[in-house]
């Protein structure tokens, strides 16, 4: 058989059987993808490799489709959390980082490793392959460039403490979650109503209206309106028995009753200033208005705030609510339409029409994948990983390489939203898919990569030394900060599984703690906190080596 047949087989072998392995339960505990990892190793013991340049690109292109989807999927939520909690998960963070840096430079002293092993010792059971290459970047520097002794301690502490970094994080997980006696379910419920994506449920309320002073003045120039994210629906005047649609341009009148749609607390400020509650319910009196949910899928329609579209104005239609990522929102004035958008409209069948022409609302483009912003957006992330960045008072540049680059790219380019007729939208079912077949590749593979020495080192003295460390270096700095977060600051569990596994840019940790529970919360904060760990990561490894010279 060829190579590239051979390697295609073996992969697929190790696929299928790792994620038979991580299926199985025990206790309701399983190690979901993570499973192919260890089946990879297993099959590289017993002799079935793959060509390693074969290797080395479905493992990096696995772990790019990984990132850069799960960066399009977060991206516009992710800026939310940075606003609400970025320095806080972010510190959390940094205390791990630092303590693994403690930690390493003890057992490195301790047992007296070289600065190789202790640089390699830290990158595996941290499980973060860039630092790892930063570091063999320093140490070349730092000798003549050949290969010896020392150098192949840097791959082999990192090889053997790989594996049992990723059991240890998960390991970490598990019990935070015994100790603190978790309820999945429960951490979901309380996510969903705390957060919702920072957004109140949206209701809506008939008022009558007795303000004299509103009296002939536009709804949109009331005082305040819009910061309270109220918007008006429909209007039966006072002399009138039939109700009619209503935007901002309409005008108020004493003794009318409006419908109004907004966020709770927008609408307990705003009733008592233009009147009192009314029991009439508006969408079932007569008249000729409706509403309408529609996609929004047109790029003219994207980039824009609701202001600069001013729908109500061209097209005599009221946005009363944003459905994105199954979260209802309240529209404002300063809101900005994504694709794949579902907005609430109402006005008169004729206007509807309009107003659903001018956004789109394909159902077809919904569940298509555009395959040309997706690969214009890997390669500008890996380009934007290329990239050396200077940090003060560090004598070597940064690079977030394969996997950060991917990951920032992603980000912004998904709260862009589209340029031109690039759109960067995945349907939510294409999306899993592929991040789903990333992880598998990356994890088949690298198990394959270090499988072959692995058992050999782990048996050896120096390979019990690095293991027993490496757990200890992974688990030790996990549980503190877990402990930490949720007794001092009372967060989510599903939150502090996502610091985790973004704290040791592990994507196998975020698989396991996706698989928990059908929600965002671990991979929002892992998103969250992965950039500043990816630089804090390769500055600790590269500084190892520059220590231990």
């Amino acid at each position: 058989m060829s190579t590239i047949t051979t390697a295609i087989l073996i992969i697929s072998a190790v696929a299928v059987s790792g994620l038979v392995f991580g299926s199985l339960r025990i206790r309701g505990i399983g190690l979901g993808p993570a499973g192919v990892l260890f089946s990879g190793l297993v099959f590289a013991h017993f002799g079935a490799t793959i060509n390693p340049e074969i290797n080395h690109f479905a493992k990096e292109f696995g772990l790019i489709l990984f990132v850069f989807t799960i960066g399009i999927q977060l991206g516009p939520g992710i800026i939310q959390l940075w606003k609400q909690q970025g320095l806080l998960l972010n510190g959390l963070t940094l205390l791990i980082v630092l303590q693994g840096f403690g930690l390493v430079v003890l057992f490195g002293y301790l047992y007296g490793f070289p600065g190789t092993a202790v640089a390699g010792l830290f990158s595996g059971s941290t499980t973060n392959t860039p630092s790892l290459g930063a570091a063999e970047q320093a140490a070349a520097m730092m000798g003549d460039g050949e290969e010896s002794l020392e150098m192949s301690y840097l791959a082999s502490a990192y090889a053997v403490a790989y594996p049992g970094g990723i059991l240890g994080i998960i390991a970490s997980m598990l019990l935070l979650k015994k100790i603190f006696k978790v309820d999945l379910d429960e951490e979901v419920e309380q996510y969903q109503s705390k957060n919702g994506n920072g957004h109140e449920p949206i209701e809506r309320q008939s008022v009558i209206v007795e303000n004299a002073r509103l009296d002939l003045v536009p709804f949109g120039e009331i005082p305040g309106i819009d910061e309270t994210g109220v918007r008006l629906s429909r209007v039966r005047r006072c002399d009138d028995t039939e109700v009619e649609a209503a935007t901002e341009q309409t005008l108020l009148g004493e003794g009318d009753v409006i419908q109004v749609v907004g966020p709770r607390s927008g609408l307990a400020r705003f009733v008592p200033l233009i009147g009192r509650r009314s029991d009439e319910d508006l969408m079932m009196t007569s008249g000729n208005v409706t509403y309408r949910r529609v996609y929004v899928t047109e790029t003219h329609a994207l980039n824009k705030s609701l202001a600069e579209l001013s729908l109500d104005r061209f097209y005599n239609v009221t946005i009363t609510r944003i459905i994105r990522g199954g979260v209802e929102m309240a529209p404002r004035g300063s809101s900005r339409l994504f694709y794949g958008d579902i907005v609430q409209i109402v006005g008169d069948n004729k206007s509807l029409d309009r107003a659903t022409s001018f956004l789109g609302n394909s159902t077809k483009s919904m569940k298509e994948t555009q395959f040309s912003p997706l690969f214009v957006g890997i390669a500008v992330g890996v380009l934007a990983g290329m990239i050396p960045l200077s940090i003060p008072g560090v004598p070597f540049p940064v690079r977030l390489g394969l996997a950060g680059g991917p990951l920032i790219a992603a980000i912004v380019l998904s709260l862009v939203g589209s340029i031109g007729s690039f759109v960067w939208y995945i349907p939510s079912s294409a999306n899993l898919a592929l991040r789903e077949l990333g992880i598998i590749l990356f994890l088949a593979c690298a198990g394959l990569g270090a499988g072959e020495t692995f058992f050999e080192s782990a048996m050896s003295l120096n390979g019990a030394k690095w293991i027993s460390a490496g757990l200890v270096i992974t688990m030790v700095p996990l549980l503190v900060a877990g402990i930490l977060a949720r007794v001092v600051w009372k967060q989510n569990y599903l939150t502090i599984c996502g610091v985790i596994a973004g704290s040791m840019t592990d994507p196998p940790a975020l698989a396991f703690a996706g698989s928990m529970r059908d929600c965002d919360a671990s991979a929002t904060a892992y998103a969250a906190v992965y950039p500043l760990t990816m630089i804090l990561r390769i500055i600790v490894a590269q500084s190892l080596i520059f220590i231990f010279a």
